[in-house]
């Protein structure tokens, strides 16, 4: 089973013992699976914990999981492509990058982006005849699948007829939803059910998780039974000091009431996807209500002094894989007094293990710190802004007008009013593009984070040039940093960026499309649908507060991010 060693500085290592005792005393683990509420707010959180035993279920419904395998296999399918969003998506993303393409298997692809050139991408990496359509939604009403769906039925009607559509097609979604209605008019392969008390983002070992896992061909068996181990070590019984996920959590919590609320996570290669799947769960969970852990994915480990005294850094290590560089810099960090905690994960069937560890690790965290990890309320926030625009879309053809802060070299700075004020009046007389840039990155200070919230296609070449720029604020600033692809960290740590700690300092990117690709039905094309996205992300970081500003490039987004670093290197000291 995978194993867990800390190294932690004082005071933190004594908050830590004095947590453990308490949990201890108080019986609090037995009352997390007794499911009670006052563990946290005292509000509607016993409602969502079903995760705690869908293991057990997934066993004893194995046979299920066997049939939906061999089904794919045996109906001859070369891929499998999913669509959903955050909860929906990401364990299956871990999951492919991790496991890869079994032989005699599809080949599993997600798509959790409503950018268009992304959505062209993944039909192009696809022989739409021979796929299998995985919708999956858990309430059936999130904009994002259900026109992923649109799209792609359309493109399955035109392939290989009407008649035969909707048996290239599975739905993943709680019963009686809007999915569960279209999936039996479009007659759909199979329908499958998640569970109403589990949340999108502790569902990666029900359904939404393990059918994608059973149509891509793990073996879904070994790697539950291996999950059961870590469900069983974690159990109401077991001592909190010997608790795996309560310790964890314990730690996690104990750090962010102190001060340290920045979780850097890393990961060795083989698992290197897990970070994505972990925002999620962390930064959806605690962010709220002004507390929160703000998780640091992809950031690469540098030496001590470029890093301030709020963060935790979490190792997950896949054994007989090591890094000597990541080992010698975390040792670097050990001794220079920072937290760190090494996780080692014996084999990728282990996965599974620690989906569990950090499903109860996060429960136990947001008990520290005083929210309800089960809801998300920013996230809400989020979608009805983008549902307002797009809905104006439909009736008047056009979102509504802006006005840019400031126009130079084909790129567009937008904000709020109030944001502009502060811009102007800290850029002076320099009222440019560069001056601007100056004046935002200089509202950066000790203890906050810089997030780059970018709404272009996620691809290895507009990574670069983002990594690049979130780097250079890391080194020279001392903060942390965060890179999210719109719009899917909308469904992830978009909720910590608005109702976490207002510590953030966030520059959204936004671009002209290349292409466009109308949405079957509607008005809309997925770049307005992409573009309202962005406004109603933007307006609720507004609502809310925080301190961004959008930059807006042109169709060559690698050129324009290009120039943004030019800028950057010039005006951070």
């Amino acid at each position: 089973m995978s194993r867990l060693k800390t190294s932690l500085p004082e005071p933190l290592a004594a908050s830590v013992k004095s947590a453990i005792r308490e949990w201890q005393a108080g019986g609090k683990m037995k009352r997390l699976w007794q499911r009670d509420a006052s563990l946290w707010t005292g509000g509607d959180e016993s409602k969502w914990l079903g995760w705690l035993d869908i293991v057990e279920e997934q066993i004893a419904q194995r046979e299920q999981l066997h049939k939906v395998a061999e089904d794919a296999q045996n109906a001859g399918f070369r891929h499998a492509l999913l669509l959903g969003m955050g909860g929906s998506s990401l364990c299956p993303e871990v999951l492919r990058m991790t496991f890869g393409t079994v032989p005699g298997f599809p080949e599993l692809h997600v798509l959790d982006s409503t950018d268009p050139a992304q959505v062209r991408a993944l039909e192009n990496q696809v022989d739409i005849p021979k796929t299998l359509f995985i919708v999956s939604s858990k309430s059936g009403s999130t904009l994002e699948p259900n026109i992923f769906k649109q799209y792609f039925f359309e493109r399955a009607k035109q392939a290989v007829g009407a008649e035969e559509a909707g048996s290239q097609f599975i739905a993943i979604t709680d019963p009686g939803s809007k999915m569960q209605q279209v999936a039996e008019a479009d007659h759909f392969r199979h329908i499958f059910f998640g569970r109403p008390s589990i949340g999108g983002r502790y569902s990666a070992l029900s359904n939404f998780g393990m059918v994608p896992a059973a149509v891509m061909g793990l073996d879904t068996k070994k790697f539950l039974d291996r999950t059961a181990e870590m469900v069983r070590a974690c159990g109401p019984d077991v001592a909190a000091e010997e608790n795996p996920g309560a310790v964890l959590g314990i730690i996690l919590g104990a750090a962010a009431v102190s001060g340290r609320d920045k979780v850097t996570i890393v990961t060795t290669r083989g698992i290197s996807d897990l970070g994505a799947w972990l925002e999620q769960l962390i930064a959806e969970s605690t962010g709220k209500q002004g507390k929160g852990i703000i998780p640091v994915d992809r950031e690469a480990l540098a030496s001590p002094e470029v890093y301030g005294n709020d963060r935790v850094f979490v190792y997950v290590d896949l054994e007989g894989n090591p890094d000597e560089d990541q080992q010698a810099k975390l040792t670097a960090l050990e001794l220079a007094g920072h937290p760190v905690v090494r996780i080692v994960v014996a084999d990728v069937y282990d996965l599974g293990q620690e989906f569990f560890r950090w499903e109860i690790a996060t429960a136990v965290a947001g008990s520290i710190i005083g929210i309800n990890p089960f809801d998300q309320p920013d996230v809400e926030a989020s979608k009805i802004a983008t549902r307002t625009l797009t809905e104006e879309y439909e009736k008047r053809g056009s979102l509504p007008a802006e006005k840019p802060l400031l126009e130079e070299a084909g790129i567009k700075l937008f904000t709020d009013d109030k944001n502009a004020a502060e811009l102007k009046k800290a850029a002076g007389g320099e009222q440019s593009l560069a001056g601007y840039l100056k004046a935002h990155t200089t509202r950066i200070k000790s203890g906050d984070y810089f997030a780059l919230l970018a709404y272009v296609q996620m691809n290895a070449e507009h990574e670069r040039g983002l990594q690049e720029i979130r780097h250079l604020i890391r080194d020279k600033k001392h903060v942390a940093t965060c890179l999210g692809f719109g719009p899917r960290f909308l469904h992830s740590t978009g909720q910590a960026y608005k109702g976490g700690p207002n510590s953030g300092v966030f520059l959204q990117i936004t671009c002209d499309d290349a292409i466009e690709l109308q949405v079957p039905g509607q008005k809309y094309t997925f770049g307005v649908v992409k573009a309202a996205q962005a406004r109603g992300d933007f307006q609720v970081l507004a609502e809310r507060g925080r301190r961004a500003l959008r930059v807006h490039l042109g169709r060559d987004v690698k050129a324009g991010l290009a120039v943004l670093l030019k800028i950057v290197q010039k005006v951070v000291p």
